[in-house]
C-alpha cells in the first residue's frame, strides 16, 4: 500500500513539474510530450530501484524504450496511411496495432 501511495504524490509531483516544463516550451504541442510518460516512467525507476536493484532496473528501463520506440514506429506509419489514403482513422488505427506489438516484441527480444 505504501508503494502506492508514493507512486500517487511523487508521480503527482513529478507530473506537474514535466506539465510546468511543457507549458514553457515552444510550441504547446510539446506540452502533451511532457506531461505523463517520462515523468511516471522516472518515478517508476526509482522506486524500482530502491526495492529491486539496478539488474531489475535495467529489464525495466529496455522494456520502456523498446515501447516507445515502437510506439514511435506505430505513429510515423499511421500519419502517413492517414495522409495518403482514404482510410478512416480507426481502421488505420487497428491496422497499425499488430505493427507496433511486432516492434515492440521483436525490440524486447532482442535486448531483454
Amino acid at each position: 500500500m505504501t508503494d502506492y501511495a508514493v507512486r500517487f504524490f511523487v508521480g503527482g509531483a513529478v507530473v506537474s513539474i514535466f506539465a510546468l516544463l511543457g507549458d514553457v516550451l515552444r510550441p504547446k504541442s510539446f506540452a502533451g510530450l511532457f506531461g505523463a510518460a517520462p515523468s511516471v516512467a522516472l518515478v517508476s525507476l526509482a522506486l524500482a530501484i530502491s526495492r529491486h536493484g539496478p539488474d531489475y532496473v535495467s529489464t525495466l528501463a529496455a522494456s520502456m524504450m523498446a515501447g516507445a520506440t515502437a510506439l514511435l514506429v506505430f505513429c510515423f506509419v499511421t500519419c502517413r496511411l492517414l495522409k495518403r489514403t482514404g482510410l478512416s482513422v480507426l481502421s488505420v488505427t487497428l491496422l497499425g496495432f499488430p505493427l507496433w506489438l511486432v516492434v515492440a516484441f521483436g525490440l524486447y527480444g532482442m535486448v531483454g
